[in-house]
């Protein structure tokens, strides 16, 4: 068999880079959800303190729970001593103010987490499912480095001051990406404002939660659009956020970490600044998504003679708003033919996108349907017309 690599060619248009953006935060990162597209980046890749905004990868691991069936919303946890109210590490902390002995919804715990930051939530997660918070710091770890994210390191799992909690802006947007991408029954639970949790067991929580109903997350109340994600706040290291928010059917996830604003509502404008600066500089043109036709393929010694090829994930591609799409070359490139059997899903080769020579986009070409392999009697066959034909 001969094969050649195949180009299938689109010319478009990409701007050469992206506007300057100045933020007081430490760390702030910007992406477009659908290209990857870097649209902010300063100190994207330091490791710092996460406080609170910790707790999004305790909640991706309990959320992988739920969607495989294994924990349901109504399923209710048992609450211990180290998350109790009266344990001195929650006075000066974010909680739902739980009392040990009692129990509590999953449904009340990952609103209390969102909504809250509720650090005795995140405590009850982690005894409930590995035993010891130290344990569960090792589904943390695992669960980081499963979806592309290998610097972070956990010290516990609600945040509150460790030497072992360290995580980047880029990565906290990876963890952003990963929870709306693979949890979209979910995800709308991170655009709830307020919540009232109706359990409290003692008249000092009940009292505390009088005053303890609104999210911290402020942007919700003051972008249109925005929908998510945590907040975060230490003395030592400022403010920090990991939101998103949708403009005109773009999304853009932003983090800002090391702001030493007046409170959470500077922090919120401040993310909303960044936000904007993006949605008002930048657009985003998508290609493709999973599903659309994006080109035909050969198949060698295969039932088809053809295979329908389409991405695995949305093909987009950033560019500044004044310079529009101008000279990108969007290519599909595939070895041809490609030998049968081929199952759904198989790597096919890959869409890519170049400007001046340099790829600036890129995915997978996967197929799009199966194709079996042809048995031996026809392959002899095909083999014959080859040498006989020279094609």
């Amino acid at each position: 068999m001969n094969s050649k690599t195949f180009t299938f060619l689109l010319v478009f248009c990409v701007t050469p880079a992206f506007a300057e953006y100045k933020t007081k935060a430490k760390s702030a990162f910007l992406v477009d959800y659908d290209s990857g597209a870097e649209i902010v980046s300063k100190s994207a890749d330091e490791l710092m303190p996460p406080s609170s905004m910790l707790k999004l990868m305790t909640l991706a691991v309990l959320f992988d729970e739920i969607k495989a069936g294994r924990i349901s919303l109504n399923d209710r946890f048992p609450v211990g001593k180290n998350a109790d109210y009266q344990d001195p590490v929650w006075y000066p902390a974010s909680k739902i103010c739980l009392s040990a002995g009692q129990d509590i919804s999953v449904r009340d715990l990952v609103l209390g987490l969102i909504v809250l930051s509720g650090g005795d939530a995140s405590v009850v997660v982690a005894e409930k499912m590995a035993g010891t918070e130290e344990k569960f710091t090792d589904l943390m770890t695992a669960k980081a480095r499963a979806i592309g994210m290998p610097l972070s390191t956990f010290g516990n799992a609600s945040g509150l001051p460790n030497d072992r909690n360290l995580m980047t802006s880029r990565e906290l947007a990876t963890l952003a990406y990963h929870i709306i991408a693979d949890y979209p029954d979910l995800y709308p639970m991170f655009a709830t404002k307020r919540f009232e949790f109706g359990e409290y067991k003692t008249d000092w929580c009940r009292d505390w939660g009088r005053t303890h109903t609104v999210n911290y997350n402020k942007l919700l109340f003051t972008m249109p659009g925005a929908d998510g994600l945590k907040t975060g706040h230490t003395d030592k290291g400022g403010y920090g956020m990991v939101a998103s928010a949708t403009s005109g059917g773009r999304r853009l996830v932003g983090v800002i970490n090391g702001f030493h604003g007046k409170g959470h509502d500077a922090l919120a404008a401040e993310m909303k600044s960044l936000l904007s600066h993006g949605f008002n500089t930048t657009m985003t043109k998508v290609f493709y998504r999973p599903g659309d036709d994006v080109t035909a393929v050969p198949v060698w010694y295969g039932r088809d003679d053809w295979v329908q090829g389409t991405v695995d994930k949305n093909f987009a591609v950033t560019a500044l708003k004044e310079q529009g799409l101008t000279g990108v070359k969007v290519l599909a490139r595939y070895t041809d033919p490609m030998p049968a059997p081929i199952k759904v899903g198989d790597i096919l080769g890959e869409v890519i996108a170049e400007r001046d020579g340099n790829v600036i986009a890129r995915t997978n070409l996967v197929a799009k349907s199966g194709v079996g392999r042809v048995r031996f009697f026809a392959r002899a066959w095909r083999n014959i017309i080859v040498m006989i034909m020279g094609q």
